[in-house]
């Protein structure tokens, strides 16, 4: 009996109760919780449910929950339900439920936790979206792994997501790169508004031996040579960073379509008679203030000419007329503002300001024995994904980028994520899932299987905590999914990889010497398969490889 079915079982036996005491079961929230309490001594699970209802219901919170208890101690599953304070309810469940949940596992595999719930939304997921006038630096190499976990984990809901990559070649911004490609042909300083770094000397000098005589051009031609050329090559070499990084992309959008197809003047066109949009000192307003940005935000200059905004009113138009349902925005650090401004153009084009989410990630840094890592060896002073990746490995930069909230930022200690210890934390979870493979092997080889296993067998105190923290896993999926916070699903991993750590060395799970294979050593087995399954299955959703010997 998971958590989930536990609540359904509460809230089905706390409307009988009700109705049976005259009183009204309307008063039951619409979705019943139960917590693991801190002490086991207290039981498997507990509630609040008759202190939350028990004076709307016109009843004594305590005298409630002694009836509940009473209900529930009948109910097949639930060992005994006591009264606790003035009334908690604390429950135990039965041997037999709780290797339900191991079943459970076992039978649904890798879908295990996986719902409907999202089922017929359509998400536009879309994260990273770097300039292609540079390698990805650390802030979007974090939304490259969280936005992927996001991804995965709302597809693990039923929702349809597409990750789409905002690809900007339009702009100034493409204008100094292309001049500082120009000034690395022809050995000339950088521009002091221009890009430096070894990656700008590399692609300058492909460009060159593509293209004989490129140096030599007129000024115009020569521009839109490297221009056209240098965001070709750069952003070749972002997608394959991504690639190795285990980063797709459905969709990759480009910004100058916007323009070029003249979808953001007919977008502006359209709005100039919107409540969200007003005219004053000869430009257009967006009123961005009043959905949280700190100030309205310019549409279109004085000059007649469009400014940044205009094009992020297409684009969310494009989007929603793409059918998309909800559009998540995943930006960095220094773009707080576009909050309001992305949610007042929803408004403005007459939608919902709720069909547009921003998550806004805070900052990373690389640290080496206390000391902060600035320099990078081809972008110069920005720290880029591959920096990252050639420091400490696939795997563990994307699980030290997952595992903490996005709103805070993280400091990454190389000497932490490369070493081969429990106070790493990939480690910890990936040698718990190589620990239970090798377990398998060596079952396989006595002949132990977990086939038709006797669950009722797992009573020890050890066992009853990893199969109650394998009950919690779909739980998690739902609030990861739910708050948009796919690092509960990494500290879920290692708080699981602890139960199992914890069982494994106290309940012998395989037989010994001329000892007999018998039904606990397979109950044992299949409770290690359910956990192994698990982890694995966590694993995958944050995009990292669960190895099967380390």
């Amino acid at each position: 009996m998971t958590p989930a079915d536990l609540a359904e079982l509460l809230r089905g036996t706390a409307a009988k109760v009700l109705a049976e005491h005259g009183l009204d079961p309307s008063v039951l929230p619409a979705e019943l919780k139960v917590e693991r309490p801190r002490n086991p001594e207290h039981g498997d699970y507990a509630s609040n449910i008759a202190m939350q209802i028990g004076k709307k219901a016109g009843a004594n919170p305590r005298e409630l929950a002694g009836w509940l208890a009473e209900a529930l101690t009948a109910a097949d599953g639930i060992e005994v339900a006591e009264i606790a304070g003035p009334g908690f309810l604390n429950i135990r469940l039965a041997a037999s439920a709780q290797g339900a949940i191991v079943a459970k596992v076992i039978a649904e595999g890798p879908h295990y936790g996986y719902s409907d719930t999202l089922a017929g939304t359509k998400i536009n997921l879309e994260f990273v979206s770097a300039n292609p006038t540079g390698p990805i630096h650390l802030g979007g190499t974090r939304w490259a792994a969280v936005g992927d976990a996001l991804g995965r984990v709302l597809a693990a809901r039923g929702a349809d997501v597409t990750r789409e990559y905002y690809f900007n070649d339009h702009g100034a911004q493409i204008d100094r790169f292309a001049r500082s490609l120009i000034a690395a042909a022809v050995g000339e300083p950088t521009p002091a508004d221009g890009y430096a770094g070894a990656y700008i000397t590399d692609i300058a000098t492909q460009i060159v031996a593509a293209n004989p005589g490129a140096v030599d051009l007129p000024e115009a031609p020569r521009h839109e040579l490297f221009r056209s050329a240098g965001v070709e090559l750069m952003f070749g070499q972002i997608k394959q960073s991504l690639h190795d990084f285990g980063t797709e992309f459905d969709v990759y959008y480009n910004e100058s379509a916007l323009f070029d197809s003249g979808a953001v003047d007919r977008a502006v066109e359209a709005l100039k008679s919107s409540k969200d949009l007003y005219e004053k000192d000869g430009a257009w307003w967006l009123k961005s203030s009043a959905y949280g940005d700190d100030q309205d935000r310019v549409v279109i200059k004085s000059d007649g000419n469009s400014a940044y905004v205009a094009g992020d009113i297409a684009y969310f138009q494009d989007k929603r007329a793409r059918g998309f349902d909800l559009c998540i925005y995943m930006l960095g650090a220094d773009h707080h503002g576009y909050i309001g401004r992305l949610k007042a153009a929803a408004a403005a084009c007459g939608d919902d300001p709720a069909t547009v989410e921003v998550l806004i990630g805070q900052m990373v840094n690389l640290v080496r024995e206390g000391v902060p890592v600035k320099m990078s060896k081809r972008a110069g002073t920005v720290i880029t994904l591959e920096d990252l990746v050639d420091a400490i490995g696939v795997d563990a930069a994307r699980y030290a980028l997952v595992r903490s909230s996005v709103n805070t930022s993280i400091d990454i200690d190389l000497a932490l994520w490369t070493s081969q210890s429990n106070e790493n934390p990939v480690y910890y979870v990936q040698y718990a899932h190589a620990r239970l493979c090798s377990l398998a092997r060596n079952a396989a080889d006595l002949g132990v299987t977990a086939a038709d296993p006797k669950l009722e067998l797992l009573t020890t105190d050890h066992a009853g905590e990893l199969i109650r923290t394998i009950g919690e896993y779909p739980r998690v999926l739902a609030s990861a999914a739910d708050l948009r916070e796919p690092h509960r699903i990494a500290r879920y991993l290692e708080e699981l990889a602890g139960a199992y750590h914890r069982f494994y060395g106290a309940d012998r799970v395989l037989p010994q010497g001329d000892e007999e294979a018998g039904d606990l050593h397979t109950a044992r087995l299949a409770l290690c398969e359910a956990t192994r399954q698990v982890l694995g299955n966590g694993l995958r959703l944050l995009g990292v490889t669960a190895p099967e010997q380390m």
